[in-house]
């Protein structure tokens, strides 16, 4: 549940209501707005049962949360969350590009695709050291050797690096090198990996799963919020569909369904979620003009000798002529009465 403090409410008041709630034996997350207080509760609320919290001085109301997910759930913070990746805010009124190859392959790719990524506007580097193949005779990636190319790369041009984590083993080195830890669509409900990442204190980008429902998805950022970290980015990547011709269904629906339910940062990944290069600009744009809080691209200064998903890599001048349309799409939303929540 989560309680909503009257505007103007006095410090006193606001510490009786998180002491009678944390004397009842659960945790409190104090969020303050502008005009309101707001306090959620997470634990075993039948412990309150006896608690008249809707009777304390200051509190306008009460509500219960019958979602599974509370932390992560909109009712719990007043107003959106902007989390800040070494000086990249993602979330509130910002637009965010993420822009690299699929995976780390050699130091002259991964260096040509940093400086093209920063030359074209982008704001984050993407790349995989550590690849999840669905057969293992497929290019795996270079490990910690990719790791630290591409750190290197983010370096040398000024950007910070998102990359996956796998497996629990390399979540503390990852986090050494990257300022933004990616779990993967595979991994979305190892919770296990989720865990261990949260406690990094590194931001979490959560890949939404193959075959995930919304509330799963918001479950999975639950399990990161409640291990203390709550950095959390939503990324929608597409769903497995019937329909073979595209690699997934890229739902777009669910950005503006994710801005209602809760107050995390949702970017789309247009790449994996259409497979197809030719269609990665439409859905990037698409995406913002949904209401996402930024793109996650795939892309190569030569997609035709990438050793993985060649097929969805857009060139570095696609980037450079995309990155405009999709700030002018923002700006135009911002700059509206259009209202996502």
């Amino acid at each position: 549940m989560f309680v909503v403090l009257r505007a103007g409410c006095t410090p006193e008041e606001r510490n009786r209501v998180v002491r009678a709630v944390e004397d009842a034996g659960l945790s409190v997350q104090v969020s303050e707005g502008h005009h309101r207080i707001v306090i959620g509760i997470v634990g075993d609320e039948d412990r309150l049962r006896d608690v008249a919290l809707d009777s304390f001085p200051g509190v306008e109301k009460v509500v219960p949360l019958r979602r599974p997910y509370r932390l992560a759930a909109r009712e719990t913070r007043a107003g959106d969350t902007v989390i800040d990746v070494d000086g990249v805010e993602i979330g509130g009124p910002n637009l965010t590009i993420i822009a690299g190859p699929c995976a780390v392959e050699h130091e002259e790719v991964v260096f040509a695709a940093a400086r093209a990524a920063k030359k074209a506007g982008a704001h984050l580097l993407r790349g995989g050291a550590f690849k999840p193949r669905t057969t293992p005779y497929h290019f795996r990636g270079l490990g910690e050797k990719g790791l630290r190319l591409l750190a290197h790369a983010g370096a040398e041009v000024g950007l910070p690096i998102v990359t996956e984590a796998m497996d629990t083993r390399h979540v503390d080195l990852i986090a050494r090198h990257a300022a933004l830890i990616q779990i993967g669509t595979r991994n979305m409900q190892n919770f296990p990996l989720l865990e261990a990442a949260a406690k990094t204190g590194r931001p979490i980008l959560l890949k939404r799963g193959r075959a995930a429902t919304v509330t799963e998805w918001l479950c999975a950022a639950e399990y990161i919020l409640n291990a203390g970290n709550g950095q959390v980015i939503l990324c929608e990547r597409g769903l497995v569909s019937f329909d073979n011709a595209v690699r997934n269904h890229l739902d777009l629906s669910c950005v503006p369904l994710i801005r209602r339910l809760s107050h995390l940062p949702i970017i789309v990944d247009p790449s994996h979620g259409t497979g197809r290069e030719n269609l990665v600009p439409a859905m990037a744009r698409a995406a913002i003009a949904a209401g996402a809080h930024g793109v996650m691209l795939e892309m190569h200064p030569e997609p035709e000798r990438a050793l993985s998903d060649a097929g969805q890599a857009i060139r570095p001048e696609e980037l450079e002529a995309l990155i405009p349309d999709l700030s002018a799409i923002h700006d135009v939303l911002r700059r509206s009465s259009y209202s996502i929540v």
